[in-house]
């Protein structure tokens, strides 16, 4: 698959990885980053289209000298892990498959990111194997590290989760949040490739809109996310923490800000706010803390979250964060998901 000289390894292969989905925004970052990988021998990149076309040609920026090939189950021997970047509903089978066979799975998919079935179902549709869903570990990896280094499958989080919950994460252990209001904003990148031509013309007008206000997908899973938080914490017991979560289409690339305005926090100060925060995420690598609110182009590029949280009037505080919707919010995380399934530091080859 390689016509361009062996990959750059800096010591023995520790895996054997094929990425599937390869020619899509996500997918073809997580090529790229497996090719630059020091332990990762990529050995397969997939597409259900572009297939031949080298990854190079259709996205300029990346390096590594593959071309696409067409996925074939039947062919897998050797492969110790993959990443699959196919979208919801397409996924699970192919998942299944390669569990069948015993290859690690990092999903990027929505397939095996929520546990309750028909709460899937009410937002993607009938499920392509439920039986999947119990040994799945949510891939939020500074809230689930010790589940995805012992899990055969791991869902990758989608991109505003990735970023909400973390900016929300110590409030709801600490059983701080009664509700919350989820101000999110995405560069073009996140709408996928199937919408270049219609994210171009946003860039072009300079223009920017809301859109699924009437429920994100995404919204369940961050649901899902802060109420397991509060429930294991010193929080609220089982209580459902409601969200209202609108996003934003912005016309630039990459990059990804969520404002989180949460009521429940009491009459805590800026400091104490701090001081919680700086407790929870001390030992994080990939989670920043900012004196002032981060801006999108200081994590463009990286798997960094950055985060900044205040106290406001009237008793609400409010949390901002920044990712990369691509890294931090996809492929780089798959890969440090990945590192922690195959006993490797979680940082090699995204640091």
């Amino acid at each position: 698959m390689s016509s361009g000289g062996p990959q750059p390894l800096a010591a023995d292969a520790v895996a054997r990885v094929l990425v599937a989905g390869a020619s899509g925004y996500a997918g073809a970052l997580a090529a790229e980053l497996c090719w630059l990988h020091p332990r990762l021998e990529l050995v397969h990149a997939t597409a259900r289209s572009d297939v031949g076309v080298a990854l190079r040609e259709l996205y300029p920026q990346h390096t590594a000298p593959i071309a696409l090939e067409e996925l074939d189950l039947g062919s897998l021997d050797g492969i110790d892990a993959a990443i699959v970047a196919y979208p919801h509903g397409a996924s699970a089978p192919v998942v299944a498959e390669m569990r069948g066979l015993g290859i690690s799975v990092v999903d990027l998919s929505a397939d095996f990111r929520l546990r309750d079935v028909p709460t899937y179902e009410r937002w993607y549709g009938p499920h392509g194997d439920p039986d999947l869903l119990d040994g799945a570990a949510y891939g939020l990896t500074e809230l689930n590290r010790e589940a995805i280094a012992g899990a055969g499958l791991v869902a990758n989080p989608g991109c505003y989760p990735t970023a909400t919950v973390l900016a929300l994460a110590p409030l709801a252990e600490a059983g701080l949040i009664e509700d919350v209001i989820v101000d999110a904003k995405s560069g073009v990148s996140g709408a996928g490739r199937g919408a270049a031509d219609e994210m171009e013309a946003l860039k072009r007008s300079e223009d920017s809109r809301p859109y699924k206000v009437g429920g994100h997908r995404h919204m369940p899973e961050i649901e899902q996310e802060l109420t397991a938080l509060a429930a294991t914490g010193n929080g609220s017991g089982g209580r459902a923490i409601p969200v209202t979560f609108i996003p934003h289409l912005l016309p630039f690339d990459h990059g990804e800000l969520v404002s989180c305005y949460v009521s429940g926090a009491g009459d805590l100060d800026a400091g104490e706010l701090r001081a919680l925060y700086r407790d929870r995420y001390a030992e994080e690598p990939f989670v920043q803390l900012s004196d002032q609110p981060p801006g999108v182009s200081s994590v463009r590029g990286t798997n960094l979250c950055r985060i900044h949280v205040t106290a406001a009037d009237g008793g609400r505080v409010i949390a901002f964060a920044v990712i990369d919707n691509l890294w931090k919010g996809a492929a780089s995380q798959a890969i440090q998901n990945l590192n922690l399934m195959l006993g490797l530091p979680e940082g090699e080859g995204i640091s």
